[in-house]
């Protein structure tokens, strides 16, 4: 085998991974999973206490 052949089977390899990357990425399925992962930068925000609005 020389290196020709070799380039040639990473090549297929590497663009069969992404065809699978995008097909787990854009199935509905995984819809959801990913529209809460998307929503829980805004979920770490810490509401107001009834204490901490009397100090204030």
């Amino acid at each position: 085998m020389d290196q020709a052949i070799i380039g040639s089977i990473f090549t297929v390899i590497v663009f069969i991974a992404f065809i699978g990357v995008l097909y787990w990425a854009f199935t509905s399925r995984n819809k959801t999973r990913f529209e809460e992962a998307a929503n829980l930068v805004f979920d770490d925000e810490e509401k107001p206490t009834t204490k901490d609005k009397q100090e204030s």
